[in-house]
C-alpha cells in the first residue's frame, strides 16, 4: 500500500512538473515609449504650454488671453469651431473662473519640423467637478494644441481640440498629477 502511495505522489509530482514545464512564459512587459528629446524652441513650447494651463489654474482671464492667437479656432474638429480670441475667452469665462469645474493640463510632446514657426503640443487634461458630491468626480482627456511664434516671438494657440474626456477614478487624477513635468527633456 505504501508503494502505491508513493507512486502515486511521484506521479502527481512528476504531473505538476510537466505542467509547470509546459506553461509558457508570460510575456515581457512592454517597454515604456521613450522619452521626448526637444530643442530649445519644442521647449520654449513646453513653457508657453504649462504657462497657458497656469493661466486657468491662476484665474487669470488677461493671462490666458495673452496666449491665445488673435484669429485661433478652439474645438477645431468641430464642425462649428469657435473662432477669434475674443470669443474663445467668452467661451472659457466658466473654466477661468474655476468654480464649479478645475481644468488642468500638461505637455508629454512637443514637435516643431519644417516651418519653424509652428509647433504641435499634446498632453493629458483632468477635469475636476468642484461642487460637493459630484460624480464621478473625476474626468480625464487629452488636447492637442497648434502653436504659431509671432512676429513679436511670441507663441501663440492657434489651433486646440481635444479628446472627449472620460469618467476617471481617484487613482488616476493622482497619476496625472504625478505624470506632471515642469523641466522640458531637452536634447
Amino acid at each position: 500500500m505504501r508503494r502505491i502511495v508513493r507512486t502515486v505522489c511521484l506521479l502527481g509530482s512528476l504531473s505538476v512538473s510537466v505542467a509547470a514545464a509546459q506553461t509558457p512564459p508570460a510575456p515581457p512587459a512592454p517597454p515604456s515609449p521613450p522619452s521626448p528629446q526637444l530643442s530649445a524652441d519644442e521647449c520654449a513650447v513646453w513653457a508657453r504650454e504649462l504657462g497657458f494651463a497656469r493661466s486657468i489654474a491662476e484665474h487669470d482671464r488677461k493671462a490666458f488671453a495673452e496666449h491665445v492667437h488673435e484669429q485661433a479656432a478652439f474645438g477645431a474638429g468641430r464642425a462649428q469651431p469657435t473662432r477669434g480670441r475674443d470669443r474663445i475667452v467668452e467661451e472659457w469665462a466658466g473654466l477661468i473662473e474655476g468654480k464649479r469645474l478645475r481644468l488642468r493640463w500638461y505637455p508629454t510632446r512637443v514637435t516643431i519640423a519644417g516651418a519653424p514657426d509652428i509647433a504641435w503640443s499634446t498632453g493629458p487634461a483632468l477635469y475636476q467637478k468642484l461642487d460637493s458630491g459630484a460624480q464621478p468626480r473625476y474626468a480625464i482627456g487629452a488636447y492637442q494644441s497648434v502653436w504659431q511664434r509671432g512676429t513679436d516671438g511670441v507663441w501663440r494657440v492657434l489651433f486646440d481640440d481635444g479628446i472627449a474626456p472620460r469618467p476617471a477614478t481617484e487613482a488616476e487624477a493622482m497619476a496625472f498629477q504625478s505624470g506632471r513635468r515642469e523641466t522640458c527633456p531637452q536634447r
